[in-house]
């Protein structure tokens, strides 16, 4: 037979409800009590049972971690360490369930009976209907990556154009005026924002940007492959010396194409990226980038979601996180 929570609470001394709150790591608790509770539900090999707590304590047990999409323009480092950075938060407690808000036709679905809280990791105003809606449910929501204003709504997020203009200002520091940019995705908040970051650094040092030097990527390493080989075929006179690229993955498409012209980063033509994702450090030559913390983000997100949970709040606020330029190879001095 399984053990249950009362199982524990007997040999604890304790309610059922206190064992259920200990395990649930509630501020209501002490830590002293907790760590006995803790050591006891190890000892009797105690496995949640997710089902009977909710009839309990009538909760789902459920947190839906949504997405715009997952399958245009949601990069795979992207998605992986936001799903890390909230798995780690909340470990056994609660069941992660994942979705594209895109794939919905409605959200009727979408309850306080089907989800004790929601984390949106949203890159697009075409979200806003989906966070309306779980709002005005009750559901404790918290929105990543994406400004909004609606009320009691938690919003973690980092200044991604600040970023941008100090990777851009970076390659010009470092004696280039031949720049290119590869844009983010249309339509996705995070893109115009790097765009207006890349722009304004563009401007604030006198730099104009050369004809057929932009392309509209999508996010992916095939839009940075092909815009790096539209960028090669301009006249040397008007070739890129560096290129801005909008993500991490596009501009791993851009080096591709660079090699597979002949031609070397960052001797010919340097590149930097945006994000830091988990793979940037480990190509050669390692991608000088701009660190979005999006797993801090996600785990800054998650922790202050459950508070909001247990205690029962719908904060309103704004929580922003600072990008950080990461300086490593891809990036060439010109003299």
């Amino acid at each position: 037979m399984s053990v249950t929570i009362k199982d524990i609470a007997r040999l604890a001394g304790v309610s059922h409800t206190t064992v259920s709150r200990a395990l649930n790591d509630s501020p209501l608790i002490t830590e002293e009590t907790k760590e006995r509770i803790r050591t006891i539900a190890a000892e009797l090999d105690y496995s949640p049972n997710f089902s009977a707590k909710s009839l309990v304590l009538d909760r789902s047990y459920n947190l839906g971690l949504f997405f715009t999409t997952l399958s245009q323009g949601t990069s795979a480092g992207f998605f992986y360490e936001a799903i890390r950075g909230v798995n780690s938060v909340i470990q056994d407690r609660y069941q992660l369930i994942v979705k594209g808000i895109d794939d919905y036709t409605s959200f009727h679905g979408i309850t306080r009976k089907s989800f004790d809280g929601i984390i949106v990791v949203s890159q697009s105003e075409e979200d806003q209907p989906f966070i309306e809606h779980a709002a005005a449910k009750g559901i404790p929501l918290v929105v990543l990556n994406r400004p909004v204003e609606t009320a009691g709504v938690l919003n973690v997020l980092s200044d991604e154009e600040q970023g941008a203009f100090h990777a851009a200002s970076f390659l010009i520091e470092q004696g280039h005026r031949q720049i290119a940019l590869i844009e983010g995705r249309a339509g996705f908040q995070s893109a115009q924002d790097r765009k207006n970051g890349f722009e304004r650094a563009m401007k604030h040092h006198n730099v104009d940007v050369k004809p057929g030097s932009r392309y509209p990527g999508l996010y992916d390493l095939e839009s940075g492959y092909l815009a790096m080989r539209q960028f090669l075929q301009l006249p040397t006179s008007m070739r890129p010396t560096a290129v801005f690229s909008c993500n991490d993955e596009m501009a791993l498409g851009a080096m591709k194409a660079i090699s597979e012209a002949g031609m070397q980063v960052p001797r010919d033509i340097s590149v930097i990226g945006f994000d830091d994702t988990v793979f940037a450090a480990y190509v050669n030559p390692a991608l000088t980038t701009v660190r979005r913390p999006i797993e801090q983000i996600s785990k800054v997100g998650a922790m202050r979601l459950l508070g909001n949970i247990e205690n029962k709040q719908h904060q309103t606020e704004q929580v922003r996180i600072k990008t950080e330029l990461i300086i490593r190879e891809s990036v060439q001095k010109l003299t």
